[in-house]
């Protein structure tokens, strides 16, 4: 069965449409979600965000001193629009450099770090990503987008078993939500353990 050559030219194909239509679905949901955040940065006041104490030295540091980047603006609030804006517009070297901008400003932001993670997972650079997932899952391993990104990730450098795990526990999270249901179709495309 496995040396057969329709078998691979189905597996190759079922691969290339299965890549697209995750990509459809991630994209249209974080672009989607743009929106919403938008729409709720404009009603929030802005307040001056808090630096971390004792943080010198650390990961989250040196992580976001590679990315530096000029920005428009020091405003959180500011600098998410243009990340997000750049990353819908597929800017993804943009996209990235702000949103490690936005780490320094807040490096407890889950939200950011699962934007980072897919943007450098789009620049080819998924080994990162997957570095940048995990910290944020250390962060807040309740939420349940970032463990969706995590299985989509892993899922397209072949990591089925990693994708599973990250899609199920996304799935317990919630399988009535938006995300939650992703996942159970990201799970159901990868098949069977």
């Amino acid at each position: 069965m496995f040396s057969n050559p329709r078998f691979w030219i189905f597996m190759v194909v079922f691969q290339v449409a299965f890549a697209l239509a995750v990509f459809a679905m991630t994209r249209h949901y974080y672009l989607q979600d743009t929106v919403t955040v938008s729409a709720a940065r404009a009603t929030q006041t802005s307040e001056a965000p808090e630096w971390p104490e004792n943080n010198a030295g650390s990961e989250l540091e040196q992580l976001i001193t590679a990315f530096p980047g000029p920005a428009n603006s020091t405003d959180p609030f500011v600098l998410a629009d243009q990340a997000d804006e750049a990353f819908g517009n597929q800017q993804f070297d943009r996209a990235a450099d702000l949103y490690h901008q936005l780490l320094l400003a807040d490096p407890n932001n889950v939200d950011t770090y699962n934007n980072l993670g897919i943007t450098m997972h789009y620049l080819g650079r998924s080994a990162e990503a997957l570095g940048i997932l995990n910290e944020g899952v250390k962060i807040d391993p309740g939420y349940q987008r970032i463990w969706l990104t995590l299985g989509f990730v892993n899922s397209q450098l072949g990591n089925i078993m990693q994708a599973q795990s990250a899609l199920t526990t996304a799935v317990e999270l919630g399988a009535d939500t938006e995300v939650g249901q992703s996942a159970a179709e990201m799970l159901r495309a990868l098949g069977p353990d």
